[in-house]
């Protein structure tokens, strides 16, 4: 049997695994509420929200460290099993969350739902590598990451239902046992690599291979990844790793705060949460799928892959740098604020799905996978930092927030600028 355009089946898969990915860590935001919120996670296990900063932030130090473990698991052995590994162990951490009697037992399970969940991302990025040519990664990359976006989009409302129609110990095991039936497709459909693929046409091999970079053609299951002190030898790899530290808080700010800030601003409960939390990751799925495309766009009419990656990434950085200092000088109100957000989340998916392209732009085979999870444990610590500061600084104001990570935009921009004179092979 041959299957034409397999490629797009393998990402298909990939985007419905991250939409799963998000809709796990999604919910214990939306459910969380506070003490005054009827049968919220807070009120019913009598935690505060010093409480969510510190689960918040093991989750993170658990997604940092998933990140880097994870890149090197999947070089090892390859994405068919690594995604097995991965998405088995989160499905089966979100379900039992259905069992936390404390802040300890929550502890434990968001820890096993982060190392696990990081694997995602990694994971994502060196199957893109294998499936596809250069000019397409971008846009491969957008899909994949507008399951994140569309995974938002869809927990709240979602979240929100079964929460009031259930109670949130039921939510986590419905939500939870998506991801364990996942496996069923991804085994029946991944079955090898595309040198290798059953099912796989001729016509597509020869567009796949002859698209990819001469390392990516000559690499075999039997070459050798780089070391991580091999790979941060090339100054190329610190765009990677610098731009994703000071860009990755813009988009954990809204994942892990938006509900909190919207419980403590305006107000609001889980329900109504569930009606506005949801808006602005349209935004982010559109700015996945259309940073991809323009990308793709530019790389394809100037044969340049520096071009086409730098120019969407500035692209989406002004838009981001507008969108933040919008919310601190016309986000008077819920409506507005969420609208603003809408197009803080459409710039930063419009430019993070080329810089997560960028290590399988620098490198090949098993070294891919390394690169793009210590970028992504950096970008993590990051966000970590951020965690401890946001619960002190906001019972204030949430504004020095938004102007701290405003700043964070050039500076991110400008470390990949600095650091990757030319997005290109550095093993060709």
């Amino acid at each position: 049997m041959k299957v034409k355009g397999l490629r797009w089946f393998i990402i298909g898969l990939i985007f419905l695994a991250t939409v799963i990915n998000y809709i796990d860590r999604s919910a214990l935001a939306i459910m969380w509420g506070n003490e005054n919120v009827d049968g919220s996670i807070a009120q019913s296990l009598e935690l505060t929200k010093d409480h969510y900063s510190y689960i918040l932030n093991i989750f993170m130090v658990a997604y940092a460290l998933g990140q880097l473990f994870s890149g090197k698991l999947f070089d090892k052995v390859g994405t068919r099993v690594g995604y097995v590994i991965s998405i088995g162990v989160w499905g089966l951490s979100s379900f039992l969350h259905s069992t936390i009697r404390g802040f300890f037992s929550l502890a434990f399970f968001r820890t096993t739902l982060g190392l696990s969940e990081a694997g995602n991302w990694p994971g994502g990025v060196k199957s893109n590598a294998e499936w596809f040519p250069i000019k397409e990664r971008a846009i491969a990359q957008g899909l994949f990451n507008a399951g994140a976006s569309i995974g938002s989009v869809i927990a709240p409302p979602f979240i929100a239902a079964l929460f009031v129609a259930f109670g949130w110990r039921t939510t986590f095991m419905v939500v939870g046992s998506f991801g364990i039936f996942w496996i069923i497709p991804w085994l029946l459909i991944n079955k090898a690599g595309p040198k290798k693929h059953p099912w796989i046409t001729e016509e597509e091999q020869k567009y796949i291979i002859e698209g990819q970079s001469l390392a990516d053609q000559n690499a075999t299951d039997d070459t050798k990844g780089k070391t991580l002190k091999e790979i941060l030898s090339y100054k190329e790899s610190w765009s990677v790793v610098i731009g994703r530290f000071f860009l990755e808080p813009i988009w954990w700010l809204f994942v892990g705060w938006m509900p909190i800030y919207l419980f403590d601003v305006y107000g609001f409960n889980v329900k109504e949460v569930g009606m506005f939390a949801w808006v602005p990751y349209v935004g982010a799925a559109i700015g996945s799928i259309a940073g991809g495309y323009v990308s793709g766009k530019i790389i394809a009419k100037t044969n340049s892959i520096n071009k086409g990656r730098k120019t969407t990434i500035l692209i989406g950085g002004i838009i981001m740098l507008a969108g933040l200092i919008a919310t601190v000088l016309f986000a008077d109100s819920a409506e507005v604020f969420v609208a603003v957000v809408f197009f803080v989340l459409f710039g930063f998916q419009f430019a993070i799905s080329n810089v997560q392209t960028m290590p399988s732009d620098f490198f090949s085979g098993k070294s891919v996978g390394s690169l793009a999870g210590l970028a992504g444990m950096v970008g993590v610590f990051s966000v970590i930092i951020m965690n401890f500061i946001i619960p002190i600084v906001a019972k204030v104001s949430y504004t020095p927030i938004f102007i701290a990570i405003a700043i964070f935009v050039p500076l991110g921009v400008g470390a990949i600028y600095y650091f990757a004179k030319d997005i290109k092979s550095v093993e060709d």
